[in-house]
This record gives C-alpha cells, sequence and structure tokens, in this order.
C-alpha cells in the first residue's frame, strides 16, 4: 500500500507565496510518477504539474513560471513550489501518485489566496 500525506496549504495574500509537500511511504517502489492536482469549488480536478520517475516535469498552462515541482528522493518527498499566487489559485491541493497502472491520492491540503 501507498500513502501520501499533504501538508503546507495555508491563506495567503495574492502574489505571495507557498510551498506544498507530499511525502509518500509505504510501498514506494514502482512509482511512475507524482503529480499535483486542484480542485476548486465548484469545479472539476485539474492537473497542475507532474514530475516523472525520469525527473521530467510538466504543468498546467495557467501555473507556467509561477509554481515549480520538484522532489527529494532521500526524503521521498515532492514539493510544489507557488509563487505570485492568485485568487483563481485557491483550491484544494491534492498529491497523486501513478504506481504500475493504479493511482493513488494524498487527502489533500487547502489553499486559499486573498485579493
Amino acid at each position: 500500500q501507498l500513502h501520501l500525506v499533504e501538508s503546507g496549504g495555508g491563506w495567503v495574500q495574492a502574489v505571495g507565496s507557498l510551498r506544498l509537500s507530499c511525502v509518500a511511504s509505504g510501498s514506494i517502489f514502482g512509482i511512475n510518477g507524482i503529480a499535483w492536482y486542484r480542485q476548486a469549488p465548484g469545479k472539476q480536478r485539474e492537473l497542475v504539474a507532474g514530475i516523472s520517475r525520469g525527473g521530467s516535469t510538466n504543468y498546467a498552462d495557467s501555473v507556467k513560471g509561477r509554481f515549480t515541482i520538484s522532489r527529494d528522493n532521500a526524503k521521498n518527498t515532492v514539493y510544489l513550489s507557488m509563487n505570485s499566487l492568485k485568487p483563481e489559485d485557491t483550491a484544494v491541493y491534492y498529491c497523486n501518485a501513478d504506481k504500475v497502472g493504479v493511482r493513488y491520492w494524498g487527502q489533500g491540503t487547502q489553499v486559499t489566496v486573498s485579493s
């Protein structure tokens, strides 16, 4: 079993910054990639950023240049550094891992950006 725990969310004013963390534990062998998703009230969950096992990254157009996904393999942790935050970034942010075709989700962390 694979467990994902997010942290680092909170309240911030527009143009501020936050860094989210996703710690993986349990059966971490075989993870193909980890991604951050977000879901705002009344909207569908959307992909924010992802990092593959090989280290390649991808971003949603709405966050390119503002968000950076990175990882620390020694700590089994993936980070999402968010800068120049906008009110439209307000959402619950979820960590997702793809392992042998099975997707695992964390419980989510709330990010609220005030104008």
